[in-house]
């Protein structure tokens, strides 16, 4: 790390195409965890997805805090994020059998990971500054977490549940703890990385659709009917109202009011908007992505119970994410987006009958509908909400 320059904490910069890339390499987890909840949509297999994609977040988190202290358009840093990204690899790859006989593939290097990242931010900042104590505060328990969730890797049946839980629960207690230290927090970058992983989970939506244009295809003589054709749409659409509903209002002011703050305040509001509300934000994507990929495989059957919970479940921890940092920002609810996930899970609970590709519809109409509600409230009548496009 030597001659390495950190920018005043005052300036801004966006990430480094090795970030980008670092990103990329979850694509390939996240597909994992889709390809597991796709083949096996029971509350079993949802519990081990959920444990493993917090376990995921951890690593990416702390990459992100260090990537924001310290840039990563320098040789050492994009070294520590390469060699990271080639850790993911095998560490993706393990996912689907991390509870089985791929434990310690999954957990080293995810340990890996997150050790290399807490070593970019305490050897950049300045020896004796108060975010350097801060940082090596906040390193110690987690030191603690990631050799426990290396040992959970070797022990055998429930005790690795146990073990990698109580890794979490030592993260969570971290995190909550450093809320009294000094960080650097520049609102730009982050806000920044955390849309591109938002990015990265909305692109196994794509995934979702491209699974169901390949099945088709592969098949000698089958071609797309036009129920196919629809059912390719509405989840497109879906697609775009999960990217449009983030993009086009939250992100630009929860960026906005993270820029607002200063001191200990910025960093608690990164910690709370950011690390804690994006996380069910991306966890429902890629939920919503399992339940559109069955739903795109089959637009002429009904969907089944499973894959119409996971899909309810996707919508309301994506929502349920979005109205944490609004309500962390301004102390207020996107109602409309509330009512959009009452009928939605009206409709999910009660057309058991109704074929797949209608079911995609009138979720489309509903999150749409609940969309142009606000942006009329909002942008009609902009005193009545704090949540105004501020740039």
């Amino acid at each position: 790390m030597r001659g390495l320059v950190v920018p005043e904490q005052s300036k801004d910069f966006t990430a480094d195409p090795v970030e980008l890339f670092f990103d990329l390499a979850f694509v390939f987890a996240f597909s994992q965890i889709v390809h597991m909840l796709v083949g096996h949509p029971d509350w079993e297999h949802v519990g081990k997805a959920a444990l493993i994609f917090l376990l995921l977040w951890l690593p990416w988190s702390q990459f992100t805090w260090s990537a924001n202290a310290v840039p990563g358009n320098q040789r050492s840093v994009r070294l520590a994020f390469l060699v990271a990204t080639a850790a993911s690899v095998p560490m993706a790859a393990a996912v689907e059998t991390a509870f089985d006989g791929s434990g310690a593939l999954f957990a080293i290097p995810l340990a890996v990971i997150f050790l290399m990242g807490l070593t970019v931010i305490v050897s950049g900042l300045e020896t004796g500054s108060a975010e350097y104590r801060s940082a090596l505060r906040y390193a110690l328990p987690n030191v603690i977490a990631m050799l426990m969730i290396v040992i959970g890797g070797f022990v055998p049946g429930a005790a690795r549940y146990v073990v990698w839980t109580g890794a979490v629960v030592v993260f969570v207690w971290s995190t909550i703890r450093a809320g009294d230290g000094d960080w650097v927090l520049r609102p730009g970058h982050f806000a920044e990385r955390h849309g591109l992983i938002i990015i990265v989970a909305l692109g196994e939506v794509i995934v979702a659709l491209g699974k169901a244009v390949v099945d088709p295809l592969s098949e000698p003589g089958v071609g797309f009917d036009a129920i196919s054709i629809v059912a390719l749409a509405a989840t497109g659409v879906a697609a775009g109202a999960l990217w449009w509903s983030y993009f086009d209002r939250v992100q630009p002011a929860i960026e906005h009011r993270a820029e607002e703050l200063a001191g200990r305040e910025r960093g608690r509001f990164a910690r709370d908007a950011y690390t804690y509300a994006h996380m069910p934000i991306v966890a429902g994507v890629i939920l919503i992505a399992v339940g559109l990929e069955d739903a795109a495989l089959h637009p002429d059957e009904p969907l089944a119970l499973s894959f119409r919970m996971i899909l309810l479940a996707g919508i309301a921890l994506f929502i349920g994410g979005i109205s944490i940092g609004t309500y962390r920002a301004f102390k207020v609810f996107p109602l409309e987006r509330f009512v959009a996930v009452v009928i939605t899970t009206v409709f999910l609970l009660a057309a058991g009958s109704l074929n797949a590709v209608w079911l995609i519809v009138i979720i489309d109409i509903a999150g749409i509908a609940g969309l142009v509600a606000e942006h009329v409230r909002v942008e009609m009548r902009p005193g009545d909400s704090k949540i105004h496009h501020q740039h």
